[in-house]
């Protein structure tokens, strides 16, 4: 599938994400379509708004988009390894709405997505843990959507992460803020994903400047530079 940004292209092949020259600490968003940008036009997907927010409050950051179109919790789980082998400072997770479309079971879909924080976990202990939270469509029975709400909230809980509470609220349903299959956001309606996105994301990312700065004395010799939004790897 198409991504919406310009950059490098990350893609299923077999090597590892190549190393790059920008050195600020990176924000990984790891999903589906959504995140890729299905139907978007360049700088339009809701990672690429984010880094111009990020830009905009001064926070020394770095977006990644590894969104990849049709991907499940499995396929997520498979390719997680390569993904976060480059570094990750913030880890936002968007998966399961294709595994809720196509009825998979919940207990494998909560197992898989345990499996990929586990996995960012062991290779980032550092790493801040976003959970983006989604909802199931009511045809597939009270029951099913409700543990599927549920399904996230306990995974933030569980691992300590912070909890997007529904990555499209005020967007799903919405015919003018969707495209024309009404389940992928248009660019209205990605202005109002970051903002769901926003409002979790930069308390976090402000503490982390903060603790930053205490911690670590600011360079003597090198000024900071900032990039482009939404510089860095995508989905493909």
């Amino acid at each position: 599938m198409r991504a919406a940004q310009s950059g490098t292209r990350l893609g299923r092949a077999a090597e590892p994400p190549p190393r790059v020259t920008d050195d600020r600490p990176v924000v990984l968003f790891f999903g589906t379509s959504l995140t890729a940008g299905l139907g978007l036009g360049p700088g339009d997907a809701y990672p690429a708004l984010i880094q111009a927010r990020i830009d905009s409050a001064h926070l020394n950051y770095r977006v990644v988009n590894a969104g990849v179109s049709g991907e499940t919790s499995a396929a997520g789980l498979r390719r997680v390894d390569w993904v976060v082998t480059q570094g990750v400072a913030v880890f936002v997770l968007e998966l399961g709405a294709n595994d809720a479309l196509r009825g998979q079971d919940l207990t494998a879909t909560r197992r898989n997505l345990q499996a990929i924080l586990n996995r960012v976990r062991a290779t980032n202990p550092t790493a801040r843990l976003v959970v983006a939270g989604m909802q199931a469509p009511p045809n597939l029975g009270r029951r099913y959507t409700e543990q599927f709400r549920e399904l996230f909230v306990d995974l933030a809980r569980t691992n300590h992460a912070a909890l997007i509470p529904f990555l499209l609220a005020g967007v799903a349903g919405v015919d003018s803020l969707n495209q024309r299959d009404g389940l992928h956001p248009n660019a209205a309606g990605s202005q109002r994903v970051a903002g769901n996105v926003w409002r979790v994301l930069e308390p976090l990312l402000a503490r982390g400047a903060a603790r930053s700065s205490v911690l670590t004395p600011p360079p003597q010799v090198r000024p900071c530079g900032r990039l482009s939004p939404g510089n860095g790897l995508k989905g493909a």
